[in-house]
C-alpha cells in the first residue's frame, strides 16, 4: 500500500495543511514541537483508531474548534482507498472509507497498515507489562482487524464482572445481600470464553512473529546476539484447544476466589498477561545498554512489518519517529537494506546530518515549521 496524499484539519496544531507524498521515504524535518510527530499520529490514527500518545479526542483537536479531519488516499493493490476520520472534543467519531460513514468504526480497521518506531517503544523493554500486551493487541488488530471487536468484548465482560464483585464483597453490602454464586458464575463463563480467545490470538500471533524478530536481532547484533521471546499467560495453555483452556481458566478463578474477594478485582484472565524477551537467556530488562535495547525493538518492528506484509499481502507503512539518530550506522543500514523501496516509510528529524547518502537520494525532504510543512 502507498499513501500518496494526507489532509489536517484543526488536528494539534496543524489548522490545514495538505501533503501529496511522491517517494518511497519523506523525511520530516523540524525543530522539537513543531507538529513532526503530530503528522504520525494522524496516520497512526487511521491505521489502528488509537494513538499511543493520549486516548481522549478532545486532546486531538484544536481548541475552541468543533471537529477535527484526517483524510487520506490509499494506493492499494484492487483500487485506491479515500479515509476520513472525523474526531471531536465530546462526541462519538465519525468514520467515512471511499465516501460512505461507517455505522461500525472496526469495519474502518485494515484499510491503511502502519507500523510505528520512537522513543516510547523502549517501554516494551523497560515498562510493565501493559506495554507488552498493549504492543501485542495493537499488531493483532492490523493483522485480523476482528481481534479489536473480541478483546472490546472481553474487557466490557471484565468491567461487568468487576463492577459485580466490588458489590458483592463491598463492606456496606448487607449480611442478607450474600454472594449470589450463580450470577458470578455466568461473568466466569463469559469471562473464560472471551479470554481463552485473546490468548489464543496472543499465542499464534507470537508464534509467527518470533522467528521473524530472532532473525533481525540476529542480522543487526552481527550473530553476536540471540533473541527469543516468551509468551506468559496468566492462565495456564497446555494445548491449544479451547476447551481445555477454559477449564484451566475457570480452574484457577477459583483457586484465586479469596484473593479476589479481598482485593475485589478480578485477578485471571489475558489482563494479566505478560510477554518477556530474553538476550542470550538473559531477560532483556537487566540486560545492557540502551543501544542493545535498541536493537531489540529495531528487530521487533522489523518483524512486525514483514509479519503484516506477509498476513495481509501488502507492504505497511513505516513510521520512524525521531529514531534514527539514535541509531549507530550499522542498525541504520540493517533497516535501510530491511526496508528499501518495498515499504513507504515517513521519517521525521530535528536534522539533516544522519542521514547517508542513500537515505538522502531516495527521501523526499519536508520542513516543518509551527504546525506548516514546506
Amino acid at each position: 500500500m502507498y499513501l500518496s496524499h494526507l489532509a489536517l484539519q484543526h488536528f494539534r496544531n496543524y489548522r490545514e495543511q495538505r501533503i501529496d507524498f511522491v517517494a518511497p521515504k519523506t523525511i520530516l524535518v523540524g525543530e522539537n514541537a513543531q507538529g513532526k510527530s503530530n503528522l504520525l499520529e494522524a496516520v497512526e490514527l487511521l491505521a489502528t483508531l488509537k494513538s499511543h500518545r493520549t486516548s481522549r479526542d478532545r486532546d486531538l483537536v484544536q481548541q475552541d474548534q468543533p471537529l477535527a479531519q484526517i483524510s487520506a488516499l490509499v494506493q492499494r493493490p484492487v483500487a485506491m482507498a479515500e479515509l476520513t476520520l472525523v474526531l471531536r472534543p465530546v462526541g462519538r467519531r465519525t468514520a467515512r472509507l471511499n465516501g460512505e460513514t461507517l455505522r461500525r468504526q472496526l469495519d474502518f480497521l485494515g484499510a491503511l497498515n502502519a507500523v510505528e518506531f520512537s522513543s516510547l517503544d523502549l517501554d516494551l523493554v523497560r515498562g510493565g507489562p501493559g506495554e507488552r500486551r498493549t504492543w501485542l493487541d495493537g499488531l493483532l488488530v492490523q493483522l485480523e482487524p476482528v481481534y479489536a471487536h473480541i478483546l472490546g468484548q472481553y474487557h466490557q465482560v471484565l468491567k461487568q464482572r468487576n463492577a459485580l464483585i466490588k458489590r458483592l464483597y463491598s463492606d456496606e453490602t448487607p449480611p442478607s445481600e450474600s454472594a449470589d454464586l450463580t450470577q458470578i458464575a455466568l461473568w466466569d463463563a463469559q469471562l473464560a470464553t472471551l479470554g481463552t480467545r485473546v490468548m489464543r490470538r496472543r499465542a499464534r500471533a507470537l508464534d509467527r512473529l518470533t522467528p521473524l524478530a530472532h532473525h533481525w536481532h540476529q542480522a543487526i547484533s552481527g550473530q553476536r546476539e540471540t533473541l527469543h521471546i516468551h509468551y506468559q499467560p496468566n492462565v495456564p495453555m497446555v494445548q491449544d484447544e479451547p476447551q481445555a483452556i477454559q477449564a484451566s481458566f475457570l480452574a484457577k478463578i477459583q483457586e484465586r476466589a479469596i484473593a479476589e474477594q479481598h482485593q475485589r478485582t478480578s485477578l485471571v484472565g489475558p489482563h494479566r498477561d505478560d510477554i518477556e524477551f530474553t538476550i542470550n537467556d538473559t531477560p532483556s530488562r537487566q540486560y545492557g545498554s540502551q543501544g542493545q535495547q535498541r536493537t531489540l525493538v529495531l528487530a521487533l518492528k522489523l518483524a512486525e512489518l514483514h509479519l503484516i506484509d506477509e498476513v495481509v499481502g501488502d507492504p505497511p507503512l513505516l513510521l520512524l519517529d525521531d529514531v534514527l539518530a539514535e541509531l549507530d550506522l550499522n542498525r541504520q543500514n540493517q533497516l535501510l537494506e530491511a526496508i528499501q523501496d518495498r515499504f513507504q516509510t515517513l521519517i521525521t528529524t530535528t536534522h539533516l546530518g544522519a542521514f547517508d547518502s542513500q537515505w538522502m537520494t531516495s527521501s523526499q525532504i519536508l520542513t516543518v515549521k509551527q504546525g506548516q510543512i514546506f
